[in-house]
């Protein structure tokens, strides 16, 4: 359970939504938004913004991205434009572009330099009370949720102006950390931005001789005013030359680049002014064209420093709150924030000389024009009036968000609410379900800001981060559950107690405890209809498949063939816990699949491992209860330009092609030889409509729940006995 909210912490009225500041990749426009309170979930902290800190030089790369044309967009992004064409080979053009759209059409929440006070705290939260003054990396919100370990409490004589520069702060720590400097040494710091310029007053700190350089006079000035030695560029004084009587005529011990730009030059002259076996740390972003003779003869060393510290995009650190032990790791992102807090509070850090701006949240979007525009600044400061954080303002009405195509149609149609609008949400299943003639009621989402989107995008009638709203709705027929694979059999099981027809995006759930659980909790509410997004049965492809095997008699063989591509192991699908893997998570997918083709339960089945060093490189055999049997090569150590799925069937003589729900031929069969679309068809929109016309007539559902659960356990028992061998193993 999570403790109550602090009612009124900030003594205003409450409010149905929070304002929060997204991006636009697509336009580049920014735009403050009035959102949903973000729900908690276990081990993060709400809290109630006071101040954030415009990160200027990532902020303006975000802003300058949007504006950018198609061209500039692919000149800044290279790799991506690979990407799109490999995808292109594969999926055909307008799924392409589609897919790039949808992308960049999606809203980006700006922001990470967050003060704030507490206001509730997630179950297994520790360390922290209400009323708190922190600071996180949170969002430009009103209200935001984050992981407990990306928070840190502000000490008593740090004021929420110098608090807000913590995260910045400890980007640069980092760095410095990297470096390792000891009392005494000279160390270049080669660009003074706001974080320039918070790395050279802690390398003051730590007895280092610094040196800043800068093409902004202005920003040299600044250091020179914190006391610090500094060179503007652009007044055609040779940077080598003052190194060279800055370091003795040695070279400098260390180079930190905090510096943004798309030239190597930096890299390069930071060889130049290392001394022997120097060493260079980049902490900003430049070019990676490296001279070896520059590395080789002084011996240097060359390293990037990641963000705030160890810990950072660990999701057993950030989301599970799995600290690292003091004794072998000393500093982690949270302790780094924590370092900055008590040097401020200790006066060794001055940001005073870094504020330039200061703007209500309200004028924000004045806050991004002055960034993006000519005019000089430095740390803008966005000021918070403080709102009530309550239950009311999860949720909020969202007629306003509507375009009118968008806005909900015609009595008679199936009511649905969604609970998650993720990536595949927004791109496959509240699109089927909006073209298959649903009414979108209610959507849940835990940040809120995917739910705006989904609102303003579709026409949903009202946006919540409260999820129990949708249960409790009574003009809600169907819930559609497309949340991460964790939530499913939790969710499944409140929507059948509450009474409501479900549709659950694969997998039903992860164990087979939970498994148990919904065959019982299906017995008792026997009306309410169980789904599972086994879209693949409804592809039109498919289904010309399963009539022409209709004239078979015999035994058949499926050759399903999945270039599913790899996943970092990092990645949440992998975790048995949470994804519950590949095998639960996707390859069920065509277990379902040519358990629907064979038409005949699946009697055994067992799976073959063929790369030990991965967790999704495998082959699943099925033996089915008519003599049929089924390969499915699930692989991740493809290449991503051929095609994702193929599909081959041999049966009496004849063999059936498919290739990535695109192309299917025929071999020996009567009166067919071919059924091609001009684009991909894997039966999203099909499998919503049977749904809706279930529930809407009230004839049985498209998918027998028993082979719901037989395809659900037959892929929970490969990935549990797959698991088991690895663990023997090792």
């Amino acid at each position: 359970m999570h403790r109550n909210l602090v009612p009124n912490i900030f003594g205003l009225k409450g409010k149905s939504s929070v304002k929060q500041i997204l991006q636009s990749l697509k336009t580049g426009i920014t735009e403050l938004a009035d959102v949903p309170t973000p729900a908690l979930a276990r081990g993060q902290i709400l809290i109630g913004s006071s101040l954030t800190l415009v990160s200027a030089g990532t902020e303006r790369m975000l802003v300058e991205f949007g504006k950018a044309g198609w061209i500039g967009k692919a000149r800044r992004q290279p790799e991506r434009v690979q990407m799109v064409f490999d995808k292109m080979r594969t999926d055909g053009l307008m799924p392409t572009l589609e897919a790039v759209f949808r992308k960049l059409d999606q809203p980006l929440p700006l922001g990470y330099c967050q003060v704030g006070h507490v206001v509730g705290l997630g179950a297994g939260v520790v360390g922290f009370n209400p009323g708190e003054r922190v600071v996180s990396n949170g969002k430009h919100a009103e209200a935001v949720c984050v992981p407990a370990h990306l928070c840190a409490k502000i000490p008593e004589g740090v004021s929420d102006d110098a608090a807000a520069f913590t995260v910045l702060g400890a980007i640069a720590l980092q760095g410095i950390r990297l470096i390792q400097p000891t009392l005494g040494e000279a160390v270049v710091v080669s660009g003074l931005g706001l974080i320039g310029l918070m790395a050279v007053q802690l390398l003051r700190a730590q007895g280092c001789r610094v040196l800043g350089l800068d093409y902004t006079s202005s920003r040299v000035e600044l250091a020179r005013s914190l006391g610090v030695e500094a060179i503007c560029l652009q007044e055609g004084m040779d940077p080598l030359a003052a190194i060279s009587r800055f370091s003795r005529g040695i070279g400098v011990d260390a180079v930190l680049i905090t510096a943004s730009t798309s030239s190597s030059e930096p890299i390069r002259q930071a060889a130049q002014m290392c001394r022997k076996r120097g060493r260079i740390v980049l902490v900003g972003v430049t070019g990676l064209e490296l001279s070896r003779a520059d590395f080789y003869e002084k011996e240097l060393t060359f390293q990037v420093s990641c963000s705030y510290g160890p810990g950072r995009y660990d999701p057993n650190y950030e989301e599970k709150g799995q600290d690292y032990p003091v004794g072998f790791v000393r500093w982690t992102e949270q302790r780094n924030f924590e370092a900055v807090l008590d040097m401020m509070a200790a006066g060794r850090i001055d940001v005073g000389p870094l504020i330039s701006h200061r703007f209500a949240i309200g004028d924000a979007v004045s806050a991004y024009q002055l960034l993006a525009g000519s005019e000089p600044s430095m740390g803008i400061l966005l000021e918070y009036p403080g709102v009530q954080i309550s239950q009311a303002s999860q949720t909020i009405e969202a007629r306003e968000l509507h375009s009118e195509k968008s806005v909900p149609g015609q009595r008679g149609q199936v009511v649905i609410s969604f609970i998650g609008a993720g990536n595949y949400a927004a791109a496959a299943l509240i699109p089927a379900f909006r073209a298959a003639g649903a009414r979108l009621r209610m959507v849940a989402c835990q940040a809120g800001v995917s739910g705006w989107q989904a609102s303003r995008k579709f026409g949903f009638t009202e946006v919540t981060t409260d999820t129990e709203r949708i249960f409790s709705d009574k003009n809600t027929q169907a819930v559609v559950v497309t949340t991460r694979h964790e939530s499913h059999a939790r969710l499944v099981l409140r929507t059948l107690e509450a009474g409501k027809n479900l549709f659950v995006e694969k997998p039903l759930c992860l164990t087979l405890a939970e498994l148990h659980q919904i065959e019982a909790a299906k017995a008792v509410n026997a009306s309410a209809m169980v789904m599972v997004g086994f879209n693949r049965r409804f592809a039109p492809q498919i289904r010309k498949i399963k009539s022409l095997l209709e004239g078979v008699s015999g035994p058949k063989t499926f050759v399903m063939t999945v270039n599913a591509g790899s996943i970092p192991l990092a990645h949440w699908t992998h975790d048995p816990e949470v994804g519950g893997g590949r095998i639960i998570g996707e390859a069920c997918h065509f277990i379902d699949l040519l358990r629907f083709l064979a038409n005949a339960s699946i009697e055994r089945s067992w799976s073959v491992t063929l790369d030990s060093s991965t967790r999704d490189t495998v082959t699943l055999q099925l033996v089915f209860a008519d003599g049929s049997a089924g390969t499915i090569h699930y692989f991740s150590n493809g290449h991503k330009s051929f095609p994702k799925e193929r599909l081959e069937i041999f049966a009496e003589g004849k063999i059936l092609q498919l290739d990535n729900f695109r192309k299917l031929r025929g071999y020996g069969w009567s009166g067919f030889k071919k059924m091609n679309l001009w684009r991909q068809d894997k039966g999203q929109q099909s499998c919503a409509a049977a749904f809706l016309d279930a529930v809407k007539s009230g004839t049985p559902a498209p998918i027998p729940f028993e082979e719901i659960l037989e395809v659900s356990r037959i892929s929970i028992e490969l990935a549990n006995s797959r698991q088991q061998r690895h663990a023997e193993k090792d």
